[in-house]
């Protein structure tokens, strides 16, 4: 069965997902996802990092290293963090 996601390559399409978590990277999915999948890019905005950062424990040791070396402002959290 031909993979639809592909098929949208057939006619000049691009995927990309609206999504990134650390998770993804760390994991292989995101690689996968551009093999077997043929995502093109990724998109992000705050909300999505929020969401990311917000569930479970991936960022946590991240954060609170951040909040050692940084002045403890969200910028300086968030750049470290995610950086």
């Amino acid at each position: 069965m031909t993979n639809p996601l592909r098929q949208l390559e057939t006619v000049r399409q691009a995927v990309w997902l609206d999504y990134l978590h650390r998770k993804i990277l760390d994991n292989g999915e995101l690689k996968r996802l551009i093999d077997a999948d043929g995502i093109k890019g990724l998109t992000s905005n705050p909300s999505i990092f929020e969401k990311a950062i917000g569930e479970g424990d991936t960022y946590d040791a991240r954060v609170q290293a951040a909040l050692k070396t940084t002045d403890g402002s969200p910028m300086a959290i968030y750049e470290r963090t995610l950086g």
